[in-house]
């Protein structure tokens, strides 16, 4: 039995709760678009022609990463991805900056509640509900998110999942890094100095082998004069 829109939107909450950085670079970005390039293009929607943009952004819009996977125009007159994707994945992103959570845990909360996009306060057209837009939350910033990862391909569960999976799967190995101990370093024999007494490093004394005799005098001085 397939799990009810209130389940999801539990998991994906949960998600959000366990998903977070210690940090979060232009570095990190750039690993993670690149990790969601790879894997949507190992999926079976991309074989059959399906593309992908994806973006990588800070919460105040500034870019860290973005792409499209696949062609606007082919030579057949059906592209992978269309000039509306891009509206579509920034109208994701602008709910995620609304609500604070992902795009599919807002989708399937109005749908359990019954609730509509107006009801919600994103009736506006700049707002897309539709999953594959996350939060990226940092560990000791618990006030807002500091940047969103967003896929867009038409699919709302499986862009969720492609963001989610890739977001826990980049977690996971960077605490992997954290957690390996450092090489050891071979230890260097440490070269003991024996004790020297002072004395020596000094020149011997005069006669310090023994007390030195006087040469015998010539003179008897048992003669009587």
């Amino acid at each position: 039995m397939p799990p009810t829109d209130a389940e999801l939107a539990t998991q994906t909450l949960a998600d959000e709760g366990r998903y977070r950085f210690s940090s979060f670079s232009a570095a990190d970005a750039v690993t993670l678009g690149l990790s969601l390039r790879k894997r949507f293009r190992a999926t079976q929607r991309h074989i059959k022609g399906k593309g992908l943009v994806l973006s990588i952004q800070t919460i105040a819009g500034h870019t860290l990463f973005a792409c499209t996977v696949g062609d606007l125009g082919d030579t057949s007159g059906i592209g992978d991805v269309s000039l509306d994707s891009w509206a579509c994945l920034e109208g994701m992103i602008d709910t995620v900056k609304r609500t604070g959570h992902s795009s599919f845990y807002v989708e399937k909360g109005m749908s359990a509640m019954g609730k509509t996009a107006k009801q919600m306060g994103l009736q506006d057209d700049a707002f897309r509900v539709n999953g594959g837009a996350f939060p990226i939350w940092l560990e000791n910033a618990p006030c807002c998110p500091i940047a969103i990862v967003a896929c867009y391909s038409g699919a709302s569960q499986e862009d969720h999942n492609l963001v989610s999976i890739t977001i826990r799967d980049y977690l996971v190995k960077l605490r992997r890094i954290s957690q390996t101990p450092a090489p050891n370093m071979p230890e260097q024999p440490v070269p003991i100095l024996h004790h020297q007494d002072s004395q020596e490093w000094l020149p011997p004394l005069p006669g310090s082998s023994g007390m030195e005799q006087r040469p015998e005098s010539p003179f008897n001085h048992n003669d009587e004069h």
